[in-house]
């Protein structure tokens, strides 16, 4: 069987060849906190691109379906792709921050961290700031996720029963949730490279 005809077996694939590189580059030790991050990593791409497919992608055309009288429509995107991309977006959330969360715990930072530097952690106070920052929007956005978008998509998906005015909405409802995740993952993803790499539009 071919891994690259389907895309369960193309993700494992994906990971073994990573742990191959890994031991091949790096030696039989094994580095808790260079996994995690990668973890967080693997796991926030899932999530943000499926976000930003959402916003830039999906949504708009789903609109331009629903004006084009003649067309086909959008009942195929509704029913066999959303239900698919809503998946892996809200677990790819969870995940991408129970691998923040790790990764902070394993470094001594998550409380130093989510208190912004009001209580010292192992990294400096800048790092604490800058990685906190990134890790408060993050927390936002899952919860945007968990308790506004996901929620709400089950009734307009037809997962859950909804009348026509539940369904209007519950799409107000997500559709702003996501946008205002569209929006904060962007300076969620510079405190995120920031916070290592320096801020990219300021230096002292």
């Amino acid at each position: 069987m071919n891994p690259l005809n389907n895309h369960r077996h193309s993700l494992i694939l994906g990971i073994v060849l990573a742990l191959i590189l890994s031991v091949l580059i790096g030696g039989t030790h094994f580095y808790e906190l260079g996994f995690a991050r990668w973890f967080h990593i693997v796991a926030g791409v899932f999530w943000i691109g499926l976000l930003y497919y959402f916003n830039v992608a999906q949504t708009p055309a789903l609109a331009d379906a629903a004006a084009d009288k003649g067309g086909p429509g959008g009942a195929a995107i509704t029913k066999y792709v959303a239900p698919r991309a809503l998946f892996w977006f809200r677990w790819g959330a969870v995940a991408t921050w129970v691998g923040g969360a790790w990764l902070l715990a394993r470094a001594g930072n998550f409380v130093g961290a989510f208190s912004l530097g009001a209580i010292p952690g192992n990294a400096s106070h800048l790092y604490l700031v800058t990685i906190g920052t990134g890790a408060w929007l993050g927390t936002i956005m899952l919860f945007n996720v968990w308790v506004l978008i996901w929620p709400n998509q089950k009734k307009i998906l037809g997962i859950v029963a909804a009348t026509d005015e539940q369904k209007a909405k519950a799409r107000k409802t997500a559709g702003m949730a996501s946008r205002v995740n569209f929006v904060l993952s962007i300076p969620m993803l510079m405190c995120m490279a920031g916070a290592t790499h320096l801020l990219p539009f300021i230096a002292s």
